[in-house]
């Protein structure tokens, strides 16, 4: 069972805290105000009245024993700062930290948080990315140069498997996924016959991604 570490209960720290514990992980969840740990409290593993700024504080609580930790603070750069520093000098193994700007999020890339995320900016990105491609109905950015999308699966691909196929070698994709009636099959095998109802979830760089979604 992975373990998380969310720092920060706005809407943002909640969403992320109340998803993985419905997605079966552990979750920590931390914020200074009495009242919004009371209210995600019975939606997570624990959830404590806790001050990230204080180092301490997050030695007691064990942080570095987790395997990632969220800092959603948005709203103040200075305790968004002090709560990354105070994470990464614990040793915790994976940080991601929420920045409200492209300058927050330089600054918490250099004190060395391994995944920024800028909410507004990552959303307005994946909306402008599926209304330019109809077809697209999901895409997220994994850097400048690579992403993962979700589309329907390709009218030349039905009734073909995977090994037919052969993705990789002829367009530089991997298909890392297949959704079917609700479904998901995670690495799906060579002999996996495409339905026309399937949505495919493919892994590649933006050019060949693009390729994908012409045929």
């Amino acid at each position: 069972m992975k373990s998380y570490v969310v720092v920060g209960l706005g809407r943002f720290g909640v969403e992320a805290a109340v998803r993985l514990c419905e997605l079966g992980a552990e979750v920590l969840a931390m914020d200074t105000r009495n009242d919004v740990v009371q209210q995600v409290s019975g939606s997570v593993t624990h959830a404590v009245v806790a001050d990230a700024r204080d180092k301490e504080v997050l030695r007691a609580l064990g942080v570095a024993d987790f395997d990632c930790a969220i800092v959603a603070i948005g709203d103040s750069l200075t305790d968004s700062v002090l709560a990354t520093m105070n994470l990464l000098e614990l040793g915790v193994p994976h940080l991601v930290c929420k920045a409200y700007d492209e300058t927050h999020s330089q600054i918490l890339k250099k004190l060395g948080a391994h995944q920024v995320l800028i909410p507004e900016r990552d959303q307005a990105a994946r909306l402008a990315r599926s209304l330019s491609s109809p077809n697209v109905l999901d895409f997220i950015e994994l850097s400048s140069d690579y992403g993962i999308v979700e589309l329907p699966a390709p009218k030349s691909w039905h009734g073909k498997t995977l090994k037919e196929l052969n993705v990789r070698a002829k367009l530089g994709v991997n298909i890392i996924a297949v959704k079917h009636s609700g479904e998901i099959n995670v690495s799906p095998a060579a002999d996996y016959c495409i339905d026309k109802e399937d949505i495919m979830v493919v892994l590649g760089d933006n050019y060949s991604l693009e390729a994908v979604q012409k045929l």
